[in-house]
C-alpha cells in the first residue's frame, strides 16, 4: 500500500512538464497562484503542528511528522533517480520528496498529520498547471507570470482557506487580466469580477444558477469605491471558495 501511494505520487510529479509552454504556464497563472497561497497557508500548519517553522515554507515534512520512515527501497532509488534529473531548485526537489514520502506515511498511517489538511496536494497541483516556480533576488516567488512573495509563517495562518481543489474551481479562476473581485455587502452572492485587458474593463458574474461566468453590469473602477455600488472587494481565496462552494451546491 505504502509504495503503490508514493509510487503513484512519483508518476504524477514524472509526468509535470517542468519547464513548459510559456503560454500554458501564464493561461493558468490564476490558479497557479491561488494554488501556491494555500500550500503556504498549510505548510505553515504543518511547521507550526511539527515545530518546523525554520525549514517553513518548502520543506519535506514527513522528517519531522516521523523521522523514521522510510520508503521500499526500490521506490526511494526511483525518486532520488527523478530529482537527481529534476531542472527545478532545491525548494522544488525538497517538495516533490516530501510529496511522494508523504504518500507513502500516509497510506501507511492514515492518522499521520491527524486533522491537518494534505499538505502536498496543492502544490502538486500548482506543478501540474505550468511547472516550476523561480526565487528571484529580491525575495518573490515568479510563478512565470505572477510575482508573489512569500511573507511569514503567521501571516499565511490567516489567509482564506479553500474547501476544494477541484479542477473546475481552477479552471474557473483563469482568466486574461488584472482581476479584481466584488460581491454584494451582505455577501450572499453572485460573485463579480473585473478583468482589465490592456486598458479595457470586462465585468463579469459567477452566479450559483449559472456556475459561468456571464457579462454583468458596472463594476468599480478601483477596490476603494466598492462600498458606492453596495458592494465589496474580496481577496482571490474568498472568491475561489465561493466559486468551489456554487460548484458543490448548485441553485443553493
Amino acid at each position: 500500500m505504502t509504495d503503490r501511494a508514493s509510487s503513484a505520487m512519483l508518476e504524477r510529479l514524472r509526468a509535470v512538464e517542468w519547464t513548459g509552454d510559456w503560454d500554458d504556464a501564464v493561461a493558468h497563472v490564476m490558479s497557479r497562484r491561488v494554488l501556491m497561497r494555500e500550500y503556504l497557508r498549510r505548510a505553515g500548519m504543518w511547521a507550526q503542528a511539527y515545530s518546523a517553522e525554520s525549514a517553513w515554507p518548502f520543506f519535506d515534512a514527513t522528517a519531522y511528522v516521523d523521522p523514521k520512515f522510510t520508503l521500499p527501497p526500490e521506490t526511494e532509488t526511483e525518486l532520488q533517480e527523478f530529482l537527481g534529473q529534476a531542472t527545478g531548485g532545491d525548494s522544488i526537489k525538497r517538495t516533490c520528496a516530501g510529496a511522494v514520502r508523504m504518500a507513502g506515511l500516509s497510506a501507511q498511517d492514515p492518522l499521520a498529520g491527524g486533522d491537518l489538511p494534505d499538505l502536498y496536494e496543492p502544490l502538486v497541483l500548482f506543478y501540474e498547471r505550468g511547472g516550476e516556480f523561480l526565487s528571484d533576488n529580491a525575495g518573490f516567488l515568479d510563478l512565470t507570470g505572477v510575482l508573489l512573495r512569500p511573507g511569514t509563517l503567521q501571516g499565511h495562518l490567516g489567509t482564506p482557506h479553500l474547501s476544494s481543489l477541484e479542477g473546475a474551481m481552477l479552471d474557473a479562476l483563469d482568466a486574461a487580466g488584472r482581476i479584481t473581485y466584488y460581491m454584494a455587502a451582505d455577501r450572499r452572492g453572485p460573485l463579480l469580477r473585473q478583468r482589465v485587458v490592456r486598458g479595457d474593463q470586462i465585468n463579469e458574474a459567477f452566479s450559483r444558477d449559472s456556475l459561468h461566468w456571464a457579462p454583468t453590469g458596472a463594476l468599480p473602477a478601483a477596490a476603494e469605491k466598492a462600498a458606492d455600488f453596495g458592494l465589496v472587494w474580496l481577496d482571490e481565496m474568498e472568491a475561489a471558495d465561493f466559486i468551489a462552494t456554487a460548484l458543490a451546491t448548485p441553485g443553493l
